[in-house]
């Protein structure tokens, strides 16, 4: 059974949701927490470790496609050492394509800040819920324009990301 994945606000609590202002983009997904009893971290890690295959496709064609117009191709949604325990994970490392900028037992922040635009990515648990939400700051045309094909793909895919959460160990 696919759970229910509602777009919402940030969640306020959030340490993501102090970064809302001058946002050109945000978003917020909210479903019950299929694993409450684990941390962010390994919520997380178990969610992009199910990245379905389609997404992995998606973010190919998006490296080759950016790669023509000088920007940096990110790689794959899961992490570069699938076996690295999330105990292991400290603030600065790569966490596939995103850093780890900020660590906390409710809240991880993971982002990218390229010369185009700021990415920041959390996963926030709290009360039996989990929000998986994206705050980005363009820096220049170059975001804008690539913002406007991202964020409508982006608002389709976070959901079903997370509509596959319960099948994550």
């Amino acid at each position: 059974m696919r759970p229910r994945v509602q777009a919402t606000a940030l969640p306020a609590a959030s340490r993501i949701a102090r970064t809302l202002a001058g946002a050109d983009f945000a978003d917020s997904y909210c479903l019950a927490d299929p694993h409450p009893e684990l941390s962010p971290m390994q919520s997380y890690l178990a969610l992009v470790a199910n990245t379905p295959d389609w997404m992995h496709g998606l973010m190919a064609l998006r490296n080759r496609a950016v790669r023509l117009v000088g920007l940096k191709d990110l790689g794959s949604l899961s992490p570069h050492e699938p076996s690295k325990p999330a105990e292991a994970y400290r603030v600065g490392d790569r966490v596939g394509i995103f850093r780890l900028n900020e660590l906390h037992p409710k809240e991880l922040i993971l982002g990218d800040d390229d010369r185009h635009l700021r990415v920041q990515v959390s996963l926030y648990k709290a009360e039996g819920q989990l929000w998986l939400s994206t705050v980005v700051h363009e820096k220049q045309a170059l975001g804008r324009l690539y913002m406007s094909v991202v964020g409508p793909v982006h608002r389709l895919i976070v959901p079903r990301l997370l509509a596959q959460a319960p099948r994550c160990p």
